[in-house]
C-alpha cells in the first residue's frame, strides 16, 4: 500500500500504566524520575472507556509530569475495588513492553535514587553515543533500569555534541 494521506494532527499526551502498589509506584517516579503529581483521584468506571475491568470498579489514577506541562506524563493506574490480579513482575523487554526513553540532567543521580529503592537496574551508568537526527555526533551517559511493575526506562544524559 503506497499511499498519501492528510495528515490527523494528533499529540500523545500520557501513556497509563497499570500498577500493582500506588504509593510505592508514585514514589518511584516522584524520587528516582523527579516527576510531581499533575492529577490523584480515586473513579468508578463506567464500563465504557477502558478495555479492562467492568462497570463499578473502583479505579485510583495518578499523573505524574515532567517538565514540559502538557505532553510526556505518566499516568498509574490501581484497581482498588475490586483488586485487578497481577501476573508476577518480569523484567524483560519484548511484544506489549514498551520502553520509555527520558532525557536526565543527571544520570548517575537518578542511578543513585533508583538503587536507594531497591530497583531493577538493567544497566548502571555508562558512556555511549549516536549519530543524531541532526547528522552531528551526540555524547551521553546512559542509564537502564526498570519500575517497580517491570516498565523499562532508558535514561539519557546528554553530554556534548559534536560541531
Amino acid at each position: 500500500m503506497n499511499q498519501e494521506y492528510d495528515r490527523i494532527r494528533n499529540i500523545v499526551k500520557r501513556t497509563t500504566l497499570f500498577v500493582r502498589d500506588m504509593s510505592a509506584s508514585k514514589q518511584w517516579y516522584e524520587y528516582v524520575l523527579g516527576m510531581s503529581v499533575f492529577y490523584d483521584k480515586e473513579f468508578i468506571l463506567s464500563g465504557t472507556g477502558l478495555a479492562a475491568g467492568k462497570a463499578g470498579d473502583k479505579t485510583h489514577l495518578v499523573i505524574l509530569k515532567a517538565d514540559d506541562p502538557e505532553i510526556g506524563m505518566i499516568g498509574l493506574l490501581q484497581w482498588v475495588d475490586p483488586p485487578m490480579p497481577a501476573p508476577p513482575v518480569e523484567y524483560k523487554l519484548g511484544f506489549g513492553n514498551p520502553t520509555f526513553v527520558v532525557a536526565s540532567d543527571d544520570a548517575k543521580e537518578t542511578h543513585k535514587r533508583a538503587e536507594e529503592l531497591g530497583t531493577n537496574i538493567h544497566s548502571a551508568p555508562h558512556e555511549w553515543s549516536t549519530l543524531g537526527a541532526n547528522g552531528k555526533m551526540k555524547h551521553f551517559i546512559g542509564l537502564s533500569l526498570f519500575d517497580p511493575d517491570g516498565y523499562f526506562f532508558e535514561c539519557n544524559q546528554l553530554v556534548s555534541e559534536d560541531d
